[in-house]
């Protein structure tokens, strides 16, 4: 870390957010230093999404306000990308985080982890958020941080609850993560979590680190997809993953 580079960055990404997204930047600004920042890219949202950031006046907040729709994937994407701090939060717009969760992240990474993923909680409702195979309480454990494979497997069979707004990521890790592959239309959380396992580097956190609203915009469904998409997006992860394997081969 530089004189003039922030230790924590936080990467939005934004787009019709305007009802939600003043409550979940006070959330984060209250974890934050003074000397952090938060990188806000707004996917050319057309209600006021942006004069609302703009309003809330805090010099941390930096604002990227695009004029093309690129969708949620390339909006992190460029969040990433245009964050120069040391270790990387990623945050929807529309949740509320915990008190304590940047602590907590921030110990695990700089205790050698590359990412960092924690647990949800719902929004005005219950802590317990069901899984898609019948689970009462779908939760990552700790002791299954190191399950490397396991994991992996999970991942491709939609079976492990990586949420891009309950996660972090360390600078270092970006040399590889970024640019998110052309392949990828969808579940940036996911290729930042195969990265993290592929790696042996991924760190689960008991904690449920973020409230998540649940409305009819959210990106990520709260629905089970049909056959054709779940068999679609398990492609396109056992694509990443290769494509992974590739990045790391050509960094050795």
């Amino acid at each position: 870390m530089t004189a003039d580079r922030p230790r924590l960055s936080v990467c939005v990404a934004t787009y019709r957010g305007a009802p939600w997204v003043v409550e979940q930047l006070e959330s984060v600004l209250a974890q934050l230093g003074p000397d952090d920042e938060v990188v806000v890219v707004d996917d050319a949202s057309p209600d006021d999404t942006v004069a609302r950031v703009r309003g809330i006046g805090d010099a941390r907040i930096r604002l990227i306000a695009r004029d093309r729709n690129l969708g949620y994937v390339r909006t992190f994407e460029q969040a990433l990308t245009e964050a120069r701090g040391d270790l990387l939060l990623l945050a929807d717009q529309d949740d509320v985080w915990e008190p304590g969760r940047v602590g907590t992240m921030v110990a695990a990474l700089e205790g050698g982890a590359d990412v960092v993923a924690t647990n949800l909680a719902t929004l005005g409702g219950p802590d317990r958020i069901p899984g898609p195979y019948g689970q009462a309480d779908w939760h990552l454990r700790a002791r299954s941080s190191g399950h490397r494979v396991r994991n992996v497997l999970g991942v491709l069979i939609g079976n492990m609850p990586y949420y891009g707004c309950a996660m972090a990521v360390r600078r270092s890790a970006l040399g590889t993560v970024l640019p998110f592959p052309a392949l990828l239309t969808e579940s940036h959380d996911l290729w930042i979590a195969l990265y993290g396992n592929t790696t042996g580097r991924m760190r689960h956190l008991e904690i449920r680190s973020v409230r998540r609203r649940y409305h009819d915009e959210n990106a990520s469904p709260d629905r089970p997809r049909g056959p054709v998409m779940v068999l679609r997006s398990r492609w396109m992860l056992v694509r990443a993953c290769a494509e992974l394997l590739r990045r790391r081969l050509r960094r050795r």
